[in-house]
């Protein structure tokens, strides 16, 4: 089963107290997905949240913009990664907030959700340490919007 930890991501500081907190703690390990260099990611990418559940963006391990992480530690910081291939027709929990569908995994150590109907897909990790949960997602609507719903809608 895949973890959330086994998935990961890099952000740069926004604040000196920040950097020195982040600066004692390693940063969440991440690799991009494999079409995170469409043209389609970098519109998502350029729309990532400023805040997610309230946190700054937490280090990653890759300098790539598609993938992003935010909390004040790796075990517990929510990872988003575009480029991902689009899930295909599933039973699992499907649902839209703020206009955007997602397919919802339960994982061995928290969430993951995934665009339904987007295509590259974008990915939000949320580990079970995390403050955030479902409304999370609210964040992530602006990049998701950035790629172009498709023919395949939760309903």
């Amino acid at each position: 089963m895949t973890t959330l930890r086994s998935l990961s991501l890099l952000v740069a500081g926004s604040s000196a107290v920040w950097a020195l907190a982040a600066c004692s703690l390693p940063p969440v390990e991440a690799k991009p997905a494999d079409r995170a260099d469409t043209p389609q990611c970098k519109a998502a990418s350029s729309a990532w949240p400023a805040k997610v559940a309230g946190f700054e963006p937490y280090p990653v391990t890759t300098p790539s913009d598609a993938v992003r992480a935010w909390g004040e530690r790796p075990e517990s910081s929510v990872i988003a990664r575009c480029g991902l291939t689009p899930p295909g027709p599933t039973t699992e929990t499907c649902f839209e907030a703020n206009g955007v569908d997602w397919v919802q995994s339960d994982l061995s150590d928290g969430r993951r959700y995934t665009t339904y109907g987007r295509e590259p897909a974008i990915e939000v990790l949320v580990p079970k340490e995390s403050k955030a949960d479902a409304s999370t997602l609210a964040a992530f609507a602006p990049a998701a919007k950035k790629i172009a719903q498709g023919e395949r809608r939760c309903s």
